[in-house]
């Protein structure tokens, strides 16, 4: 695939101005890209969240389907499962599901799509907490990031747990596509979301959305913080494809773990000898990535 440059982008918004999401937010902007790249014949499924609270207050120019926070898989199953006996076969069916409803109580709805092969794109909006309910962990929450139901200081050290690799869950479920990618980095989105929606069978893409408000920043730095993560490594981009992984963007001089840490309220508690060990966890990370994707090319 050919890749896009700013000139070949739609001047059409799909997405409109004006939304209740808070200054800042990476969700309000994975939301616009990816539908300027699937245009008009699109239907949205989303479960409650931030994402549900702009859409449902007139953020989408599409069709929109929220329903129960368990549900989002299903939803995507039944809307599909519908056009396809109606014989409709140009609308892409896409979800804008958070990292909660995604990485928890989705799961097992998410699970059974790709198990039964919907012809469905599903984008989780990954701010790595329950952010619209204030600011709770989730299953994608870092290790070491404090949340309000993991608070880090003296006594606390924040979640306990890493973060739960949902792509490479979704890979090993044997999806055609899955993809990373971050709003640090748009035409690599919007090319990941480009090459779903030509693909049949289902789909999966989780974009880094980085949140002022939960992870502690000035909401000017949004983008910043989103690049930050992939040239720190933290948030690796690449794709794998009938099982095949690629690197789609590997960082010439990687830029040190801390200063990607540093920038952030959530990790103000982080010692020297935390911070030693998160680089650490994020090298061997990499390290692991980078003999996956070199076993796909033999």
């Amino acid at each position: 695939m050919a890749h896009l440059t700013i000139e070949e982008l739609p001047s059409e918004e799909y997405y409109m101005p004006g939304n209740a999401l808070c200054a800042g937010c990476g969700e309000s902007l994975a939301m616009r890209l990816a539908l300027k790249i699937l245009g008009w014949r699109t239907i949205v499924i989303t479960v409650p969240g931030c994402m549900s609270a702009a859409l449902i207050m007139g953020a989408s120019a599409v069709p929109l389907l929220v329903g129960p926070f368990a549900s989002g898989g299903a939803l995507l199953s039944g809307v599909e499962t519908a056009l396809e006996a109606k014989g409709v076969k140009d609308v892409n069916v896409v979800a804008f599901i958070g990292d909660g409803g995604t990485a928890d109580i989705g799961l097992q709805a998410l699970s059974a799509v790709v198990e039964r092969g919907h012809n469905v794109i599903y984008i989780c909006l990954d701010n790595e907490a329950y952010m619209n309910t204030g600011g709770q962990r989730s299953g994608a929450t870092p290790l070491r990031a404090a949340t309000t139901t993991t608070p880090g200081g003296r006594l606390f050290r924040g979640k306990l747990q890493p973060k739960k690799n949902i792509p490479l869950i979704m890979a090993d479920h044997e999806a055609p596509y899955v993809a990373t990618a971050s709003i640090g980095f748009a035409l690599d989105y919007m090319e990941k979301v480009k090459k779903a929606a030509g693909i049949r069978g289902p789909k999966y893409i989780q974009v880094l959305c980085p949140c002022p408000v939960g992870w502690g920043y000035h909401e000017s730095k949004t983008v910043e913080l989103a690049r930050l993560a992939v040239a720190t490594r933290v948030w690796p981009l690449y794709e794998v494809e009938k099982g095949r992984l690629k690197i789609t963007y590997e960082p010439r001089t990687p830029k040190p773990v801390r200063e990607y840490l540093r920038a952030q309220r959530r990790f103000d508690h982080l010692t020297e000898e935390d911070l030693a060990e998160l680089q650490k966890l994020v090298d061997e990370g990499w390290a692991e990535l980078k003999l996956k994707a070199r076993s796909a090319e033999e």
